[in-house]
Order: structure tokens, then sequence, then C-alpha cells
């Protein structure tokens, strides 16, 4: 997956947008102004910070070693994923389920709006 196909995908979500709290070089994906993922898509190697169901994560961190605890992140939740390192069928994935966690955390009305569980 590259850089592109990375920032075109987040932003496919509803109500995704891209911000640059931390400078121009890192993007913050966001829905309905909480994040869901993070990226540098001029690192090298590419990577995402993605949110995680805690379980999860350390299943995921244990059957691939392209996935870390959040650099910067709670470690608990969040993963940092390499892309390059997974085939782009599971990176698309994992950021779906970041997306569905937040938006889970979100205020009913703003679920029904997004029109999600």
């Amino acid at each position: 997956m590259t850089p592109d196909r990375l920032r075109a995908f987040c932003l496919e979500f509803d109500d995704a947008t891209e911000e640059f709290p931390f400078g121009p070089e890192t993007s913050v994906f966001k829905v309905a102004g909480k994040l869901f993922a993070l990226s540098r898509l001029d690192g090298e190697p590419l990577r995402v910070n993605l949110k995680c169901d805690p379980e999860d994560a350390v299943r995921l961190r244990e059957e691939h070693p392209a996935i870390t605890p959040g650099y910067h992140m709670n470690k608990r939740h969040w993963n940092t994923v390499e892309v390059a390192g997974l085939p782009d069928r599971m990176v698309r994935e994992l950021v779906e389920d970041s997306y569905d966690l937040v938006v889970a955390g979100l205020p009913k009305a703003v679920r029904l709006r997004l029109d999600r569980p």
C-alpha cells in the first residue's frame, strides 16, 4: 500500500478528516474530531498508528512482527503497523477496525448520523 492509497482509504470513511496538529509531516485522521489513524506518510518505512481492542492488540503483535505497541500512544489501545509488512487487505481491515472502535465510543446521536451501529 502506498502513502497516497493509505490517505485515500482513511478519508473514505464517513466524516473522516485529515489534520496536521503535529506539523505538516504527520497526518492525523479523525472522525467527529476523534483520532483513528496517525501516520507520517512520507516516512520510510510507511507506518500507521491505529486504535485496537486491547486483547486483539496483544494477539496481533504476537502473530505479526510488523505490528508493534503504538509509538507515542497508549500501548494498551494502540498499535503501530508497518504497512509493507502486511497484505493490503489486512491493513485496510485494521484501519476500518480502528475507525469503528472510535465511532463506537462516540455519543449515540453522532453514531446515528454516521450510519454506524
